[in-house]
């Protein structure tokens, strides 16, 4: 019987690549750094845009992430995604800078108070807003928007983990939070969103009753 086990990076087409090509930059191959971002070059902007919401500022931070990304590559550990790496660098850069410009505290940016500051929208269906609902081009075209008006620790979460796509375990990293607080935002943000598209009139709020009245 063999109990040899298949390391996850041989099973993973995007790792072993992301492996070989951080293995060639370290060699001495700076072209296989332009390689590895490639791919990721317009997420990186995009999350740091959603964060800023200024296109200048987005474009320096994104190019400063990625500077920093190269510079501190043999710190790289390799226990997450580069991707994910990368946009943990993005949203501290981002953070950095929307302190310096518009002098917003650390404490909006990572309150203290979970329970409070956000009460959803009374419906009868009481779940977020369903993908497939923000799969049409309507409300698409409002999405940023619906973002924007998201509360920054809400906006952080819901863009790396719904739009960037990390896993809860790399969006808690990524933030320096817990599980249970980024499971927490992530839905809050969701029912945000939800109720964002309902008092714009982009999706129908089904009348009170049945199950979601008590």
């Amino acid at each position: 019987m063999n109990d040899h086990k298949t390391s996850p990076v041989a099973d993973n087409p995007e790792l072993r690549r992301e492996r070989e090509l951080i293995a060639g930059v370290l060699a001495g191959n700076p072209q296989r750094f332009y390689d590895l971002i490639a791919p990721l070059e317009r997420k990186v902007y995009f999350t740091a845009y959603e964060i800023l919401r200024v296109p200048a500022d987005a474009e320096e931070v994104a190019q400063e992430a990625v500077l920093k990304a190269f510079r501190g590559l043999r710190q790289f550990r390799g226990d997450s995604k580069f991707s994910s790496w990368l946009l943990t660098i993005t949203v501290n850069e981002a953070r950095t800078r929307l302190r310096k410009n518009r002098e917003v505290s650390l404490e909006l940016l990572k309150p203290e108070d979970e329970e409070s500051d956000y009460t959803p929208v009374e419906l009868a269906d009481w779940r977020e807003i369903p993908g497939e609902a923000l799969a049409q081009r309507e409300l698409a075209a409002h999405l940023s928007d619906a973002i924007a008006a998201l509360p920054s620790h809400y906006r952080e979460v819901l863009l790396l983990r719904d739009i960037d796509g990390l896993s809860i375990l790399e969006t808690a990293s990524a933030l320096e939070l817990t599980v249970p607080n980024v499971k927490t935002r992530l839905l809050r943000a969701r029912l945000m969103l939800r109720d964002y598209f309902v008092s714009h009139g982009l999706i129908s709020a089904p009348a009170r009753g049945g199950r979601g009245e008590k």
